[in-house]
């Protein structure tokens, strides 16, 4: 549903004992929405196709960008130069620098996680490495997972969620190759992965010990898996994943489980061909909720903030192909509700995240692209 825009003045929300982001400009888009109307400010801009977003401690941010750059990102929203010793990147279609994650323990270990493309064909590597922000570059940069796949160049996943225990779940992409892939567990296309912060691969994976199987697979059968998120409080992992024409879904994910790509599933090939054998299957899992047609699934984020109090417990998702942030309201495990917004700012929304302040902050997918800060409106 489209909402009319008008244009409005805004400056920044105050933060109590938060760090606070800076606007570059304090002219702010505002939109309607179900919770009433919010604003939206230009943080910063210029940014290369960003891919992700994560928020140090003293509120300035790093971003990725897919060419192969990282950036912090001031509060006044200045960039930095790109930082030094970034693991080199494949960047060739969807393929590039792709996904970031702080370490739990980042204020004390400054520790963060890259997910990136690291080979021709675009296979997934996973690397660890130490933020030095007064040198402006990475230490320490070690790759600690590489994934063991065939495909293309699109269809990466490359989502990084870190759990409460430490270890880290990432998304690895079918890479648009042989689709069957997805269910071969002897493969790492199509799957969610499991591994410690140092690569090695925790005993109570489901496939450890079984032949002809990864032992770092966590679960299968996904498609291209661009979102993931732990519900907070909980140990719950959401995931959501593209669908070609149609099926794009949002699942809850569990150990050892078949999510179905490709026997089952809700679209069909992008030439309007059948793909599925069904939408349901015995031994395999049903989406949470699914699109038909595709709205293109990106970034993911739950909120927990008081800025956007009415949206408490919402999960955000934004939108590459529709060009808009999806609102899912949930009861335990149900998806009850959807609302479409800021369709009329005309950009593919690639990340969510919550910031210190409880704003909702995008990045916009493109060659111009933006990190744009979502409050409530005054």
């Amino acid at each position: 549903m489209r909402k009319r825009t008008v244009i409005a003045t805004t400056g920044t929300l105050a933060c109590g004992m938060l760090a606070c982001v800076t606007p570059t400009t304090t002219h702010a888009q505002t939109f309607r929405s179900e919770a009433g109307p919010i604003a939206v400010e230009t943080i910063a801009r210029g940014l290369e196709h960003p891919w992700s977003l994560a928020f140090l401690p003293d509120g300035r941010m790093l971003v990725t960008e897919r060419p192969g750059r990282m950036r912090l990102v001031a509060r006044d929203g200045k960039l930095s130069a790109p930082l030094g010793n970034v693991p080199k990147v494949v960047a060739s279609g969807q393929a590039g620098l792709l996904d970031l994650a702080l370490d739990r323990d980042f204020a004390t270990n400054r520790t963060l996680y890259i997910c990136y493309s690291a080979a021709a064909g675009g296979l997934a590597a996973v690397a660890r490495a130490t933020l030095d922000t007064a040198a402006n570059t990475l230490t320490g940069v070690k790759t600690i997972f590489t994934e063991q796949s065939r495909g293309g160049s699109n269809n990466h996943g490359c989502r990084i969620a870190q759990a409460r225990d430490g270890a880290l779940f990432v998304t690895m992409g079918d890479h648009f190759g042989p689709r069957d892939e997805a269910q071969n567990l002897a493969r790492d296309n199509g799957k969610i992965i499991r591994i410690k912060t140092d690569g090695g691969i925790p005993a109570d994976n489901p496939f450890v010990g079984r032949d002809g199987a990864r032992h770092e697979i966590w679960s299968y059968g996904h498609r291209n898996p661009q979102g993931l998120a732990f519900r907070p409080g909980t140990d719950e992992l959401w995931e959501q994943e593209h669908g070609p024409r149609g099926g794009d879904e949002v699942n809850i994910v569990e150990k050892g489980k078949n999510y179905g790509w490709p026997v089952i599933g809700y679209g069909v090939d992008y030439s309007g061909a059948k793909i599925h054998e069904s939408t349901a299957k015995a031994g395999m899992e049903q989406p949470v909720k699914y699109w038909v047609p595709s709205i293109a699934p990106s970034g993911m984020a739950f909120y927990t903030g008081d800025l956007l109090a009415r949206w408490k417990g919402n999960l955000f998702i934004g939108a590459l192909r529709d060009q808009m942030l999806v609102r899912l309201t949930l009861d335990g495990r149900r998806v009850t509700g959807e609302e479409h917004f800021l369709k009329e700012l005309g950009e593919r929304i690639r990340d969510v995240r919550q910031g210190p302040d409880g704003a909702l902050y995008l990045l916009t997918d493109s060659s111009s692209g933006r990190i744009l800060r979502v409050t409530p409106a005054r």
